[in-house]
C-alpha cells in the first residue's frame, strides 16, 4: 500500500510527464523526477492511468503486471493514456487544465479459481478489478469501474470479457479470471488536490 504522500507524488508525477510530452515531445528530465521520489517507485508495480474530463473518459492504458518499476510504469503509462489510446483523438496541451489525472496502483493479479456458479460470489465490487483471459484475447477492467456504473458481479464478469473481445459470458464457458486490488489516487479537479478514492 502506498501513503497519501506516495500517492500524490504518482499523480503529480502522471502529470508532470503529460506536460512535458505534450510541450517538449519527450519525458521529463531524471534530475526533476528521481530525486523527489519516494523509494516506493523504484519497486516493480502494476499502475493504470485514467485521465477524465468533465467526467468523461479521456484515456486509460497501464500496466497489468509488476513488470517494471514503478516510476517507469508511470511515465509509460502516463503518455500512453494521453496519446496512444485508440478509443480517443491525442490529448492536446491545452486540454490538460480541463483533465483531472488518476493513478491506480495494482497488486499481483491472482487466478480465481471457482466454478462458474461460484464465481460471482468470489468478485468484491469496489474492491476487486478483474482481468478475463482466453487465447490470444484479454481484458482488463479497474476495481472502480464497477461502483461507478452500478454493476453486480455478474454485470462486471460480462464487461470484461466484453473488454477482451469475447462473449460477455466466456467466463461460464471456461475463460480464466483473475482479480488484483487497486489503491486509487485522483486529483479532486483539474490540477487540484489529490486524494485517495475509496468505495
Amino acid at each position: 500500500m502506498l501513503t497519501e504522500t506516495e500517492g500524490r507524488a504518482a499523480v503529480k508525477l502522471a502529470r508532470k510527464t503529460i506536460e512535458t510530452y505534450l510541450s517538449e515531445g519527450k519525458l521529463p528530465g531524471s534530475k526533476e523526477s528521481d530525486n523527489d521520489l519516494p523509494p516506493v517507485f523504484g519497486e516493480n508495480r502494476g499502475v493504470f492511468v485514467t485521465l477524465t474530463e468533465q467526467g468523461l473518459l479521456r484515456g486509460c492504458i497501464g500496466h497489468p503486471y509488476p513488470e517494471s518499476t514503478l516510476e517507469e510504469a508511470i511515465l509509460d503509462s502516463a503518455i500512453s493514456a494521453a496519446t496512444r489510446d485508440p478509443r480517443f483523438p491525442p490529448v492536446e496541451e491545452d486540454e490538460l487544465k480541463d483533465i483531472v489525472v488518476e493513478v491506480t496502483i495494482l497488486t499481483q493479479p491472482e487466478k480465481i479459481n471457482a466454478s462458474p456458479k461460484e464465481l460471482p460470489d468470489k468478485v468484491e465490487i469496489g474492491k476487486h478489478g478483474l482481468i478475463v483471459k482466453q487465447g490470444y484475447c484479454q481484458g482488463l477492467l479497474l476495481p472502480q469501474v464497477a461502483p461507478e456504473n452500478n454493476m453486480d458481479s455478474i454485470d462486471f464478469l460480462s464487461h470484461t470479457c466484453m473488454k477482451a473481445g469475447l462473449s460477455p459470458d466466456a467466463w461460464v464457458k471456461g475463460a480464466e479470471v483473475y482479480c488484483f486490488e487497486g489503491q486509487i489516487f485522483k486529483e479532486k479537479e483539474p490540477e487540484g488536490e489529490v486524494i485517495e478514492e475509496k468505495f
